[in-house]
């Protein structure tokens, strides 16, 4: 699949629900999908402003964080950018958005995390301890490592899906997915961007953690640190390649920045033991 598709596509066929961000700040993250011969396609918008239009660049971050994980070895969803043309309240807009492909395999279905907790957690049993009894300590522990390095923001309960299959009795967590509210997101202009502290710890949302993801990552118990591939200064052109025509040159080099001190900090802490 090319990951980044440059020219120009007529997607005005598609139809956009809102939903409410979160974060609770202004704005919505639109949604849309389509089916054919290869299945469901999902596709997302960054941040939608009635008034202003689309703004934001959540979506670049979801191809710059696949990259990131991929080079890191870790599970994940895979995510194309798509130039295109879209319509929202009979108003065209020209943008870039994301398209994936549905993770569930078949006889599949699926539930947020923090319902399934709710269902079936022992009495005064943690999230996180309920994932560690479940087995899927490995992927919880990687996911604490990547939101630190991007500093998602957003990892609420249903942002990480428990997939089950009755027929087969088998379960286990979808790959990581939705990483857009993270790295420079919370930034609104240039000057805020170029003022930015990226090692800063700023509160984030984690299910299975705090309100530091810094914190989170003590949650890891030395011996149990993920064994990842390491991050390298010549990683940087394989994260931002083909990226600068989408964002500008500025705003990637402040990325690379913020992920690659955070990725020396975390390698700091595991020499630490």
């Amino acid at each position: 699949m090319e990951q980044i598709i440059h020219e120009l596509q007529d997607m005005t066929y598609l139809s956009w629900a809102k939903i409410r961000r979160s974060s609770g700040t202004a704005g919505s993250f639109l949604k849309a999908y389509e089916e054919n011969e290869n299945g469901k396609i999902y596709y997302k918008l960054s941040n939608y402003d009635a008034w202003y239009g689309i703004v934001g660049h959540e979506c670049v971050n979801e191809i710059i964080v696949d990259r990131l994980m991929t080079i890191l070895g870790i599970e994940h969803l895979n995510y194309q950018l798509i130039h295109a043309k879209i319509q929202i309240d009979q108003k065209e807009y020209e943008t870039w958005l994301c398209a994936s492909k549905d993770f569930k395999q078949r006889g599949e279905g699926k539930i947020a995390l923090d319902v399934y907790y709710q269902v079936e957690r022992l009495p005064g049993e943690s999230p996180l301890d309920f994932c560690i009894r479940s087995g899927w300590d490995q992927t919880i522990y990687e996911m604490l490592v990547v939101d630190y390095l991007i500093l998602n923001r957003d990892r609420h309960g249903a942002n990480m899906e428990v997939l089950r299959n009755p027929r087969q009795k088998t379960m286990r967590l979808a790959p990581l997915f939705d990483h857009g509210l993270s790295l420079l997101s919370r930034c609104e202009s240039m000057e805020a961007m170029l003022h930015e502290d990226v090692m800063a710890d700023k509160p984030v949302q984690c299910f299975v953690g705090s309100r530091s993801a810094w914190e989170n990552l003590k949650l890891i118990p030395a011996e149990r640190r993920p064994k990842l591939h390491p991050l390298s200064m010549d990683d940087r052109e394989k994260l931002l390649d083909g990226l600068s025509d989408v964002l500008d040159q500025v705003w990637l080099d402040r990325i690379w920045e913020m992920i690659w001190k955070r990725w020396q900090t975390y390698e700091n802490l595991c020499d630490q033991g």
